[in-house]
């Protein structure tokens, strides 16, 4: 990788590698000047000409190497540079950090499930508090309902329907006053009259009555 300077001071420019090599991985950032121009990569630079400004270290490239999946490459750098111990301690650091994540993972999806149980029994409760709501605005209903059943009641019982006459019996239209006094004509006496007799009345809407 080479980059030259573009109107960048070199300084800058220097810096921001180093800070591309931490990101990217193990890399040795060189400082070259060839022909009054200077350039920066990660290879040494032509006939020595240049400046080693960062040198990955021994776990930068194993990390690296990790990072990729590059697990067989990593061991043998580790072989060949005699780093047993720490491959096997980069090996721990790994699976250390993989553990915790799957911790994390495995906490939040608790974490989320005990949300949605505790939206699902909250959303009982909510149900159930309606449900007695409802039932208690029904229980009122019904208590004002006999409470006007039995005003009407009393309202009937003090305000009896009026009584009326029947027509006597045998009465035959044309006769006058005298014949009505001292019988039908006939030697018989008229019968005196019944007792009134009730006629129940009906009560309509709106407080009218119908006998």
């Amino acid at each position: 990788m080479k980059v030259r300077p573009n109107r960048i001071p070199l300084s800058c420019l220097a810096l921001l590698l180093l800070a591309a090599a931490g990101t990217a991985g193990a890399q040795n950032i060189y400082k070259c000047t060839v022909g009054g121009q200077v350039s920066y990569t990660d290879h040494p630079c032509p006939q020595g000409h240049g400046e080693l400004l960062h040198q990955a270290d021994d776990t930068e490239v194993i990390d690296r190497y990790l990072r990729l999946g590059q697990d067989g490459l990593a061991k043998s750098y580790a072989d060949s540079h005699h780093l047993e111990a720490l491959y096997q301690q980069r090996i721990e650091a790994r699976q250390q950090a993989q553990d915790e994540k799957e911790q994390r993972q495995a906490d939040e999806a608790y974490a989320a499930q005990q949300r949605a149980e505790q939206e699902r029994q909250q959303a009982l409760v909510d149900e159930a508090a309606e449900r007695n709501h409802l039932q208690g605005e029904n229980e009122v209903l019904r208590q004002q309902n006999d409470a006007y059943q039995d005003q009407l009641q009393q309202q009937q019982a003090y305000n009896p329907p009026p009584a009326y006459w029947a027509p006597y019996p045998n009465r035959r239209p044309g006769r006058d006053h005298d014949h009505d006094h001292h019988g039908d004509g006939d030697g018989h006496q008229r019968p005196p009259p019944k007792e009134p007799v009730f006629h129940p009345c009906k009560q309509l809407a709106g407080g009218r009555v119908q006998c």
